[in-house]
């Protein structure tokens, strides 16, 4: 098979995919029918507990998936989701007092954590701004810039560059600034400043603002300078306020997903220098994964660290990161190895991460394929991941073929 060829199959089986599975798991089962919005939790049976607790982080990612995905496919059943999406999180998300996101509301939408995790307000932006570029509503486009503002007024490191990680919720200093208690306590982390990128960028593509276009450009060299590691194979994932590592965790996921990320912040800013050096760390990060983080039934293990691998096990979101990643590369370089492993990545999603019977995919699953009994809904588990991946393919497979037609008519 011809390898454009494969790209096409590979969009064509991803929509399918989406029709098939996630659209009527997302608007329609995940409902929540007796709390408003959308449930908090369903367990890997696709049990709904609707007394569960509602987190930040799905709600702003099912905004941002909700839009995105309507901008693609302009179905009804995703406008309905994304504004019920869009109404439920400004309504019990929202701090009208003191500005910014809380982190968690109980199932009625009480108020139940408040922190303002800086990861949670770029979040926000993200959905927010995608939101207001597929439906034109002008209070998501001033939420998103009020947010912008918050993250750039409380979190943004003046001496050194960079955000720090988390507030209580007048903005005030907290010791613990954690996103989950597998991280470690630093002050400054790799995972909140790839999703401020990527919250940026779409707040510069959807809304241009010089404002926004410096802090961008800022972080993007931040990337270049500080997270990414002087072999410019990997990422530091937890760093001190002047940028010394404190960790020497990689994780092959966020390393590819921020590989393409850096690439699309880079080209929405215009600017060829920040392009060539972003897509240069690309093929590097993509190769680094080939080598050490792929398995024979092609998807990517965890994480690993000096000592060798530190966590075997496969999630479900660096497969579907992967799969972008590895193409962005292929578009930049031409070699066919990187799309071979975006196919090698989706027939392992395939045979080991799609739950034909209980409808998503599996977080998690062994090194050896096998799935672990986890929520198939929880704060961490949304349709942002395998949506985002869906929408790239599509969108990089009709470019490629579109530009093909235009060339052969």
């Amino acid at each position: 098979m011809k390898k454009k060829n494969l790209l096409k199959k590979l969009s064509d089986e991803l929509k399918k995919e989406f029709f098939d599975d996630l659209l009527p798991y997302w608007t329609e089962f995940a409902l929540d029918e007796k709390n408003g919005g959308f449930i908090g939790r369903a367990t890997h049976y696709s049990e709904k507990i609707y007394d569960a607790d509602k987190g930040i982080i799905l709600n702003a990612r099912l905004v941002w998936a909700f839009s995105a995905l309507y901008k693609e496919f302009k179905l009804p059943e995703l406008e309905v989701a994304a504004r019920r999406a869009y109404d439920y999180l400004v309504k019990f998300f929202l701090d009208h007092e003191y500005g910014g996101f809380y982190w968690m509301t109980d199932h009625k939408g009480n108020m139940l954590d408040d922190r303002k995790h800086i990861y949670a307000q770029a979040f926000s932006v993200y959905g927010l701004i995608e939101y207001y570029s597929a439906f034109g509503v002008d209070e998501a486009l001033i939420l998103s810039q009020k947010t912008f503002s918050l993250i750039e007024e409380h979190a943004s490191d003046k001496e050194n560059g960079g955000y720090f990680e988390a507030y209580n919720r007048k903005w005030g200093a907290i010791e613990d600034v954690r996103l989950s208690a597998k991280d470690k306590n630093a002050p400054k982390g790799m995972n909140t400043h790839l999703h401020i990128l990527e919250a940026y960028t779409s707040l510069y593509k959807y809304a241009p603002d010089e404002e926004v276009k410096i802090r961008l450009e800022s972080l993007l060299n931040i990337f270049f300078d500080h997270i990414v590691n002087h072999s410019g194979t990997s990422l530091n994932n937890f760093m001190q306020v002047d940028w010394v590592p404190s960790s020497d965790l990689i994780s092959y996921g966020h390393n590819i997903e921020a590989a393409w990320l850096m690439c699309e912040a880079a080209e929405a800013l215009g600017d060829q220098a920040l392009l060539n050096r972003a897509q240069r760390i690309a093929i590097s990060i993509a190769d680094d994964v080939l080598e050490n983080a792929i398995d024979p039934d092609g998807a990517l293990i965890n994480e690993a660290d000096s000592k060798g691998i530190h966590d075997p096990n496969k999630d479900w979101w660096p497969q579907a990161e992967a799969i972008v990643g590895f193409i962005n590369v292929w578009e930049i370089s031409g070699d066919e190895k990187y799309l071979e492993a975006a196919w090698n990545i989706w027939t392992a999603i395939k045979d080991m991460f799609i739950d034909a019977e209980y409808g998503e995919w599996h977080e998690k699953v062994s090194r050896d394929g096998k799935p672990y009994i986890m929520d198939k809904i929880r704060s961490w588990k949304a349709p942002y991941h395998n949506g985002r991946t869906i929408l790239e393919v599509i969108r990089r497979a009709d470019k490629v073929f579109t530009k093909k037609k235009v060339l052969e008519g």
